[in-house]
């Protein structure tokens, strides 16, 4: 794409399927990896990745050589297969369908980085859901209350 420049940031968030506690702390750094060389091998850049037991956030240059939506369920299909292959968590593992895509300012690149990597301290405050809601009424989009994440489920 000669003479194409784009800086186009991108935070995704997405749940565990019924929003089930199941990503481990002893597996969830080689999630991380696996899920940052499907963004590598597409040429999109790493920037930040976080996983909680039931939800990911994901912080990541965006190339626009592929469609948003085709990027994140390679990265979803992925790192599903890889789970289930490993058997990591209990009967079949699957993401939610959808996800929560924002941009992302150049200015506010290091203050995201910093808001994922704290998530395990950010969550013993806030819920993901009110969460969730508070990124949806920032960008000014527009839900359906019905589509929200249900409350978490534990394994």
């Amino acid at each position: 794409m000669a003479n194409t420049y784009t800086q186009i940031n991108i935070h995704t968030v997405f749940a565990v399927r019924n929003r089930k506690a199941c990503i481990g702390t002893a597996w969830k750094e080689e999630l991380h990896k696996y899920i940052s060389g499907i963004l590598r091998n597409n040429t999109h850049k790493v920037l930040a990745i976080n996983t909680m037991p039931d939800h990911l956030h994901l912080l990541f240059g965006f190339r626009p050589n592929q469609s948003l939506s085709d990027l994140l369920q390679d990265i979803k299909g992925g790192s599903s297969q890889w789970i289930n292959n490993r058997k990591l968590c209990p009967g079949q593992f699957r993401w939610q369908e959808g996800f929560g895509a924002f941009a992302v300012a150049v200015r506010d690149i290091h203050d995201t980085i910093h808001y994922i990597q704290q998530q395990e301290e950010h969550h013993k405050k806030v819920s993901f859901r009110k969460e969730y809601l508070s990124f949806l009424k920032e960008q000014e989009i527009l839900f359906d209350e019905k589509y929200i994440f249900s409350d978490l489920i534990d394994t």
